[in-house]
């Protein structure tokens, strides 16, 4: 049975300062929710609030309509997995993932039941006899999962679980923890600063920022409609562009924008004078007039082959940067002038105040 998560204006301090600000969440049961953020900005203070391990210094954090504030960690039915393994190195794998369930005195015949299943799920049966240092560092963190798995959690919390490991791993690894959430149903709690990691894995995002929620949405939801310029740039990979524009003028048209170096009509109600940004997605600029109404006259800087896709790093007429995704093998040369074209379904105009218009 899933598990919700509820947190009614959730408050933490240190002394004077105040590093979460009167946070609102739901999580359903059986979500995979994905705090990101930059660094700092408390997704990991928040997850160690809801585990128990920071006490909250104001408002409710409710499990399953329970209020958790003052119940100890032991007792909130969670299970967390960390960024370092902190595997014991004189003991074996079965013995690692066993020795918590041996603590709480549960039944030898059970603990064998439990560790098979979870060496199942995870694929480690052949390394149950194994020391830590004779594993690698995805086999190692394997058995970090495996050893939440057994203590059969209500639900499951990973702080940055992937950070250690190289890029390849981290690819396999996602996918494996995804599965795991897909089979066992638990309610999981993930936080990263990898936004791909997010958009990958979530059912919920919620984007954080100095300790505000900025954004919670489905990942296309904020990739589609980020309701401001932060959360726009911090979700998406490249990040979106984004160009100084002023409004030229406004009409029952739209409002037409000096961006770039071009004029661009935009479908918003905007005051003439007004300083705005236009944002658009690398993905979303094309070299073909057919895609859509003129951007921007550029100058090419710096041309990246990916083979799938060819980056090409740009300057505007009016020396704004400008990257420009472009799918396949295309030759661009470097000094070159390019004219880009834009769907107008897929741009974005941010207000002064960095809020979508």
């Amino acid at each position: 049975m899933s598990t919700s998560v509820v947190l009614n204006q959730a408050v933490k301090r240190y002394g004077e300062v105040e590093v979460i600000h009167g946070i609102d969440l739901n999580i359903d049961p059986g979500e995979f929710t994905v705090f990101v953020g930059p660094s700092g900005c408390g997704k990991s203070t928040l997850l160690r609030m809801i585990a128990g391990l920071e006490p909250i210094s104001g408002g409710d954090l409710l499990i399953d309509g329970a209020r958790m504030n003052e119940v100890p960690a032991a007792k909130r039915g969670i299970a967390m997995v960390f960024q370092s393994y902190a595997l014991y190195p004189h003991m074996s794998v079965y013995q690692n993932l066993a020795f918590g369930l041996e603590t709480a005195k549960v039944p030898k015949a059970e603990i064998q039941q439990r560790v098979a299943q979870a060496a199942e799920i995870l694929r480690i049966e052949p390394l149950l006899k194994r020391k830590p240092k004779q594993l690698s560092g995805g086999q190692r963190q394997r058995v970090a999962i495996g050893r939440a798995i057994v203590r059969e959690p209500k639900i499951f919390l990973f702080d940055e679980p992937l950070s250690n490991l190289d890029a390849e791993l981290r690819v396999q690894m996602r996918v494996e923890i995804a599965k795991l959430h897909k089979d066992l149903g638990n309610t999981m709690i993930y936080v990263t600063h990898d936004q791909v990691e997010a958009m990958t894995m979530a059912d919920k995002i919620v984007v954080l920022q100095a300790g505000i929620i900025e954004q919670v949405g489905a990942p296309l939801d904020l990739y589609n409609n980020p309701k401001n310029r932060f959360v726009a740039g911090f979700i998406g990979s490249p990040k979106m562009n984004f160009l100084d524009a002023t409004v030229q003028g406004s009409d029952a048209a739209g409002a037409k924008l000096r961006a770039g170096g071009s004029d661009i009509v935009v479908q918003r109600k905007i005051a003439t004078g007004d300083k705005v940004t236009f944002g658009v997605r690398p993905e979303h600029i094309a070299l073909s007039e057919a895609a859509g109404v003129k951007l921007a006259e550029v100058k090419v800087d710096l041309v990246e082959q990916l083979g799938g896709q060819t980056m090409v790093y740009a300057t505007t007429d009016d020396s704004q940067p400008l990257i420009i995704a472009v799918d396949g093998q295309r030759q661009v040369d470097l000094g070159s002038r390019l004219t880009t074209y834009v769907d107008p379904a897929r741009y974005h105009v941010f207000g002064a105040d960095g809020r979508a218009i």
